[in-house]
């Protein structure tokens, strides 16, 4: 610690954005759980972003990367090394028509649900299905967020985004091929997937969609359905990251009727529980640790597979030092 803030804190490099040391991410993730970031940098824009990817992996400090803290699940003993926050790329704009197709750009760092907004004030319809999703624009992309039978890869043009690649990290632009798209698989995940910035890790820094002029009234209209049908089904009734486990659809059932299926609803590990209105959610009841939420997360996975043969996978990502 002493050395990290010893290095960064007489870098002119990390004055130029915000850069805040031990600082607690309880706030920062919905789960409201986990231990601090040993540094937690915001790199002011693109440019100052990569000179900083550079800087670190010359001096070899660790970096991991967060977005919203939507879909993570950070440990009790948080981060060591950098935590990036791309929360400043943070600019949405009209890039290019032709037809009736409209191309906007949103950056990472936007809040995916605040795009969904700008798109109904702007008369732009194609991202109602996410109206009220948690997280940033850069997270949904990675984890291609599927919303209503509608994944993000269904209205993506384009991606920028970083290569990291210590003193050849680099700029680069990705056209939107289909066949490297899946359920809830992105082209920018690493396997497994984590919140580490490892060598040759491609950081998306703004993602083009493409949408379609139509009548504000009624994106504003199908919009709000899916905020409120969010809430109906208690997606923020407690600290959660919402699905905890992708829904295998070979299997043939939901992974939260599974769930619910093999009596573990309402089902409790310390402060953490098994949502009693919603399988698939595992929320911070009272004071849950980190450790709490993955032991049930493990023991709802061992319940299920003894009962069906089937291995629940976890759609939250394990962050931070777990050692």
């Amino acid at each position: 610690m002493n050395n990290l803030f010893s290095i960064l804190h007489n870098t002119p490099l990390f004055q130029e954005g915000t850069i805040e040391f031990y600082k607690p991410l309880k706030p920062l993730t919905s789960y409201k759980i986990g231990g601090p970031a040993e540094a937690l940098f915001c790199p002011k824009d693109e440019d100052h972003l990569k000179e900083a990817l550079i800087f670190l992996s010359k001096n070899k400090i660790s970096a991991s990367l967060i977005g919203g803290g939507t879909n993570i699940l950070v440990s009790d003993k948080g981060f060591r090394g950098v935590l990036i926050s791309l929360k400043n790329l943070n600019k949405i704009e009209i890039i290019g028509e032709s037809e009736n197709r409209v191309f906007v750009r949103a950056g990472a760092g936007i809040l995916t649900d605040k795009l969904t907004k700008w798109a109904v004030e702007n008369s732009l319809s194609g991202l109602e299905c996410f109206g009220g999703l948690p997280g940033s624009v850069g997270g949904a992309v990675f984890m291609n967020a599927r919303c209503y039978d509608v994944s993000i890869s269904d209205r993506l043009k384009s991606i920028k985004y970083i290569l990291a690649d210590g003193d050849k990290t680099e700029f680069a632009e990705y056209e939107y091929n289909p066949s490297d798209w899946d359920y809830k698989v992105s082209p920018f995940q690493q396997n497994p997937v984590s919140t580490e910035i490892s060598k040759n890790r491609k950081i998306v820094l703004s993602a083009v969609f493409t949408l379609t002029h139509g009548i504000k009234e009624e994106i504003a209209v199908k919009t709000e359905e899916k905020v409120q049908d969010r809430i109906s089904k208690g997606h923020f009734k407690a600290p959660s990251a919402g699905s905890t486990f992708k829904n295998n659809r070979a299997f043939g059932l939901p992974s939260g009727k599974l769930i619910e299926d093999a009596g573990l609803k309402g089902l409790c590990e310390g402060g953490a529980q098994v949502a009693p209105w919603h399988g698939n959610f595992i929320i911070n009841k009272h004071d849950a640790s980190a450790s709490d939420i993955k032991t049930l997360i493990e023991k709802v996975q061992k319940t299920v597979k003894d009962k069906t043969g089937f291995l629940l996978e976890p759609e939250v990502i394990f962050a931070g030092d777990w050692g």
